[in-house]
């Protein structure tokens, strides 16, 4: 809400009736004492004083207020985090956002944005920091859940519908900028990559954020060719600014994302996040001495108010009140989002026929083995933890959708149990997978803890408590769990064996996998008929599985990477590395140079169903897009839901062989078809050169496939130039 008497509030009124944001925006700063531009380049709450807010109450409870004036009415950036849904209170937890990227549905995403901007809003925040899309280029990374996907195409349009949808109700932040994909290592560790891998492959989703109008940019921990990223001035001034035109506002992530105070509002960031920290202590002191201007203050001042006021000035919403939050439609988007991300990688018959979907009516004894089937396990514990009042567990979930059926339950790590329940059960259903003490934001070790970082910190008063950021209880930011980079990307051993015994018991066995990246399952997957990745699935995501095992919905996710056969065939991975060099090759396009057929490739799915496609034809390219139309039948007999994935195919040296285009999901019943018009993108086929870029080929070989690499698709030339 905005006090209609303010000085604030008439400029909102004036932009909305055909004043100039600009000039209001300049008139507002003008009025501004110095002292006053100086509070916007912060938090408002003094440092020590909100870390103990932090260890006593938890993390982002409430919103975090930076740049508030009073006097003027400005409201100030009030934080929210994310992106699983709003950290505030005790707020609906959505499918985390890999699962999200399964759907391949980004009218689904912006629903999503849109609920999540209600319940921000609904709570006191305007500002949510949860539009992450960094490119995991390894799936061993730790907040891989935080993301969509390995692509840019995917990562780009996803982020730009979870712009969309929240920016009805909130300030949208893209994170973390840039080159992020390393989580044990990150205050530390200096990532390189030379301008063709940043312009190909880094930076093109942060370009679409910025397209898609999002009013901020967080920048990342790491340093990117030397220099951190929160005082970077060549990714912040040069590329975000000046190359793409950005005119929101720069953020940096949260407590350690600078370590100088005039570098870093000289390169081009605007607010130091979350509280009165270094700039509090040093800015004035680097202003005399030169290291940064007034005229750099005026610069972040400037932004911090304009963005404000091109948001509250906006077309939004009425204004949500509090029962949108964890409300009975967001709680069923939660359920539909979670059903539609579920990828069914394996559906071998048993008995001659497909082992699921299965029958309900059927079923009097289902085994549910696994220490996972009955845990609330929405994600890791760091700062995108949503505390849902509600999360519905598998064995819940089952056992509300088969009241008549017995649900045994096996927790324990105990094989030979597993095996007794599933040889008197009509069908064992294994859960399996990680949780946040395997991967995550990583809150442990002694890095925060190193003397370089605590350097960081203002002067404590006296009394101040020391900061401890796992442990569990109070003085304690943000849980008990470690998190950190995945040590491997297999299943543990006794999982493996836990597998094996249940299968060898019962034929009709089904294994669920939670994560969020890839998991190498070549030395057990071709013992059991049915394998469905869970994802980290949300409030709803056990009634979501049983919506998915039962048949009440189609399997229908496709995966957002691709899934290797062995570790050899992925980028070198050091999780501790202090230094490290990314280039253009990752996840498919790495396996395809390489020669290596995935274990399953990019935007692999099964259905209970089946699809066949024809007729694809393609115009002409304009404003470096072209349109696809292709005919997509349902030829099976059941309904269900199919993605019509566009992938160029080009010669060059040194090039990716085969890059994802364009993506549209369809629903159709059974025996119908449609003509769709799916929109590409030729951007994944231009080199980057020191003109800035150029095609990489003249021509390319259009496919609509199933999934990368699909023997079944269809193709046809476009002339680039």
């Amino acid at each position: 809400m905005v006090d209609e008497s303010t000085r604030f509030a008439r400029a909102v009124a004036a932009v909305r009736g055909g004043a100039a944001l600009d000039e209001q925006a300049a008139a507002i700063v003008a009025e501004l004492t110095r002292e006053e531009r100086l509070w916007l380049l912060d938090g408002d709450q003094p440092f020590w004083a909100g870390m103990g807010e932090m260890m006593t109450e938890g993390y982002n409870t409430v919103p975090i207020v930076m740049g508030a004036l009073e006097r003027v009415g400005l409201p100030g950036l009030r934080f929210s985090d994310g992106p699983r849904g709003v950290v505030l209170g005790h707020s609906t937890a959505f499918p985390v956002s890999m699962a999200r990227g399964a759907t391949w549905d980004v009218a689904l995403e912006e629903q999503i944005g849109r609920a999540i901007g209600r319940e921000m809003r609904a709570q006191g925040a305007n500002f949510f920091g949860g539009v992450c899309i960094n490119l995991p280029r390894h799936p061993a990374w730790g907040r891989a859940q935080e993301t969509y996907g390995d692509d840019p195409v995917l990562l780009g349009e996803f982020g730009a519908a979870l712009i969309a949808g929240v920016q009805r109700n909130a300030m949208a932040v893209a994170k973390h900028y840039a080159l992020n994909s390393m989580e044990n290592a990150r205050f530390t560790v200096d990532v390189t990559a030379d301008d063709a891998t940043l312009h190909e492959v880094y930076l093109p989703h942060f370009r679409r954020a910025v397209e898609a109008g999002v009013s901020g940019i967080m920048t990342a921990y790491n340093s990117v060719n030397g220099a951190w990223a929160g005082q970077n001035e060549m990714l912040m001034e040069g590329v975000l600014r000046e190359a793409w035109g950005f005119e929101g506002v720069t953020v940096s992530d949260f407590i350690f994302g600078l370590r100088d105070a005039g570098e870093s509002l000289r390169a081009g960031l605007d607010v130091e996040e979350p509280f009165r920290q270094q700039r509090a202590e040093h800015l004035v002191d680097d202003i005399a001495a030169g290291r940064a201007s007034w005229e750099h203050v005026d610069r972040a001042a400037l932004r911090i108010v304009r963005t404000q006021l091109a948001f509250f000035s906006s077309d939004l919403d009425p204004e949500p009140d509090a029962s949108v939050v964890f409300s009975d439609a967001h709680r069923s988007l939660a359920r539909t989002a979670a059903a539609t991300s579920m990828v069914l990688l394996q559906n071998d018959a048993v008995d001659g026929e497909p082992l699921l979907p299965l029958d309900a009516s059927s079923l009097t004894r289902v085994a549910l083995i696994g220490r996972l089937a009955d845990v609330a396990n929405t994600g890791d514990f760091g700062s995108s933890n949503v505390r849902s009042p509600e999360v519905v567990t598998a064995r819940a979930g089952m056992s509300a959708a088969l009241p008549n059926a017995e649900i045994a339950y096996v927790a324990d790590d105990d094989p030979a149990a597993a095996a007794d329940a599933a040889a008197d059960a009509d069908v064992a259903v294994v859960v399996v997978g990680y949780t946040a003490l395997d991967e995550g934001e990583y809150l442990g070790g002694d890095t925060m803890s190193s003397p370089e970082l605590q350097a960081l910190f203002p002067p404590a008063p006296e009394g101040a408590p020391p900061i401890s950021f796992t442990g569990g209880g109070d003085g304690v930011l943000m849980g008990e769990a470690e998190g950190g980079d995945r040590a491997s990307l297999r299943l543990r051993p006794v999982d493996v064996e836990i597998i094996r015994a249940a299968v060898r018991a019962n034929p009709r066995t089904v294994v669920v996998i939670v994560t969020a990246g890839a998991v190498i399952t070549e030395e057990w997957r071709d013992e059991v008929p049915a394998l469905l990745i869970g994802w980290y699935s949300g409030s709803e995501g056990g009634n979501a599985l049983a919506d998915v095992l039962l048949g009440a919905v189609d399997a229908a996710g496709r995966l957002p990477y691709a899934v290797p056969t062995d570790e050899t065939h992925l980028p070198a991975f050091d999780r501790d590395a202090v230094s490290i060099t990314y280039d253009r090759w990752h996840g498919q396009r790495l396996l395809d140079r390489d020669g290596h057929d995935a274990a399953f490739p990019l935007g692999f799915g099964l259905s209970y169903t089946s699809f066949a496609l024809s007729d694809l034809s393609v115009s002409e390219v304009e404003a470096e897009t072209f349109t696809a139309t292709v005919t997509v039948a349902n030829t099976g007999h059941r309904a269900g839901r199919h993605v019509v994935q566009l992938y160029g195919v080009v010669d060059a040296p040194d090039f990716p062989r085969r890059v994802l285009l364009g993506f549209l999901p369809v629903a159709l019943e059974a025996g119908a078809s449609a003509r769709l018009e799916v929109t590409g993108s030729i951007r994944p086929l231009q080199r980057w050169t020191d003109g800035g870029f150029r095609l990489a080929a003249s021509a390319v070989r259009v496919e609509a496939a199933a999934y990368s690499g699909d023997p079944s698709a269809l193709a046809v030339e476009l002339t680039l130039d």
